[in-house]
């Protein structure tokens, strides 16, 4: 187990958990008021630094940045003309913070206008009239951060590997969850609204293109417990019915959307693959169900100092597929389909469910092969073979399913 991914104990820091939710909310109100309108709220958000959380700069006054340090556990604000200011993250009422953080800016040479209400939480009251007093429990925020940190690590490596719009990896601080996007870069039908405490026309206009979107929530919302989520707007047809990796993760009814708790990845052998394997299958779902152009938005994930591959060729160039052989390893209960191109090995796997029936579960592509009808390839020759031995298929990998449901001729060997 890594030490890099903390223990998180929701229910032990809640009331922390909340007040830091409030606070950011009145540092991200701040940022809202002051800067121009990016698509889809990207102007608003918090990103994740090796202290804490930034706001990066905030077009007012002489330019200023605010800071959340995690680590000395301060609010920090600094500006273009070499000021600084900064008070201590502690037990105090949310009216408390928001005074500090109002003198804050003005210090800094700011104007402190911003919304004085928080958005997506329930009974919502004004930062200036919430004096309940709030714990601050500074261990629990330094293992948020750490788990923050090791996520945004992860977000950022999955992130690379497409070449469509992508959101930048960043923290709302409405529904206080780290997130990353996926554009397939088709308009998507009227959102409706609803979100409470949240403008419609602000969730309309963050959902106007077709999205496939994962993140973290610390905990909240009917949610007791951390978790990763992912979800897509529109759902398609087929997608809550998908295979997802890793094994703990799940379709929630209530919520309509994929779950996955922190703690089975903290858990994991290895937390970075744990992940990453949620990340990849729950976009393939939104991808193949939807329909996105998987040829022209993805691409190998980046690695250091090394330029992304040029993908311009021209198709005719590729070596034809036509002669290259498709493997089969077939056990008593699981096996594969396997082809290897120019040294890339792409695989479909599947489950043995009785000896008349086969559940196709899984199909892995490399970016270097899109475009190559590889993976068409290996779903052709499960069919074949499912005819010959008199076998019926389920497809529950998203893949393959799109695959046959596109061609009637192979639909024979699916199981009604």
């Amino acid at each position: 187990m890594s030490n890099s991914w903390p223990s998180l104990d929701y229910l032990g820091w809640r009331e922390t958990c909340s007040a830091l939710h409030l606070y950011l909310q009145i540092v991200g109100k701040y940022r809202l008021a002051h800067s121009p309108w990016l698509n889809h709220s990207w102007h608003a958000t918090f990103y994740v630094t090796p202290r804490g959380l930034t706001t990066s700069a905030i077009p007012d006054g002489p330019g200023i940045e605010i800071q959340f340090d995690f680590q000395d556990h301060m609010v920090l604000g600094v500006c273009g003309n070499g000021r600084k200011a900064s008070f201590a993250l502690e037990p105090m009422t949310v009216a408390e913070f928001h005074a500090r953080f109002v003198r804050l800016v003005s210090d800094l040479g700011g104007a402190p206008t911003f919304n004085g209400s928080p958005n997506e939480v329930p009974n919502p009251v004004p930062f200036v009239e919430d004096h309940r007093d709030r714990p601050y429990d500074r261990d629990a925020v330094q293992r948020f951060h750490q788990a923050l940190v090791a996520i945004d690590r992860v977000f950022n490596r999955f992130r690379s590997a497409f070449l469509g719009k992508s959101s930048p990896v960043h923290l709302f601080w409405g529904s206080f969850d780290l997130a990353v996007t996926r554009f397939s870069g088709r308009r998507a039908p009227l959102h409706p609204g609803g979100v409470p405490a949240l403008p419609d026309d602000v969730a309309q206009e963050a959902y106007d293109r077709e999205v496939s979107s994962a993140g973290f929530w610390p905990g909240g919302g009917g949610v007791d417990y951390p978790a990763f989520y992912a979800y897509a707007y529109p759902e398609p047809n087929g997608f809550r019915s998908a295979s997802v990796r890793p094994d703990a993760a799940f379709w929630s009814e209530g919520l309509s959307e994929f779950l996955l708790p922190y703690d089975a990845v903290q858990a994991a052998d290895d937390p970075d693959a744990a992940l990453m394997a949620f990340l990849v299958s729950t976009y393939e779902a939104a991808a193949e169900f939807g329909r996105w152009d998987r040829d022209l938005l993805e691409c190998a994930p980046g690695e250091p100092r090394k330029a992304r591959r040029p993908d311009a060729r021209p198709q005719a160039t590729a070596p034809a597929l036509a002669d290259t052989d498709v493997e089969r390893e077939d056990g008593p209960s699981k096996g594969r389909y396997r082809i290897v191109v120019d040294g890339y090995e792409a695989e479909m796997t599947y489950s043995r469910a009785g000896d008349a029936l086969i559940i196709i579960d899984h199909t892995e592509v490399p970016a270097a092969l899109r475009g190559r009808k590889v993976g068409e390839k290996l779903v052709q020759r499960a069919v074949e073979d499912a005819r010959r031995d008199g076998v019926s298929i389920i497809p529950l990998c998203p893949f393959a399913k799109a695959q046959i449901d596109r061609r009637p001729e192979w639909q024979d060997v699916l199981r009604r």
